[in-house]
């Protein structure tokens, strides 16, 4: 069974691929969001769909923003485990 530091470490890398996947859809998003931007809205179905995409655009963005934060909260969490558990291993081998 792994021991706590690496379901940790686990936690952290998989929160950080979480993160950067979002990342790589609110960029896809932003692209698509700005070249629909460039076209004239003249049309009130057009400027519906424009806020329609701004809207998911802020969705998106706000969940990078979460998946973010819990990857750096786990990434944290998980090197001081390890930095804990390294210096008790080193006082118990003192002794």
């Amino acid at each position: 069974m792994a021991s706590r530091a690496e379901r940790f470490k686990k936690a952290a890398i998989k929160a950080a691929k979480t993160a950067r996947k979002w990342a790589e859809t609110a960029g896809r998003e932003a692209d698509r969001l700005l070249a629909e931007a460039q076209k004239r809205a003249e049309s009130e179905q057009r400027q519906m769909r424009i806020k329609a995409a701004l809207r998911r655009t802020g969705k998106v963005l706000k969940a990078v923003g979460r998946a973010a934060i819990v990857a750096g909260i786990a990434a944290g969490i998980a090197s001081a485990r390890a930095e804990n558990r390294a210096r008790k291993l080193t006082k118990k081998a003192k002794r």
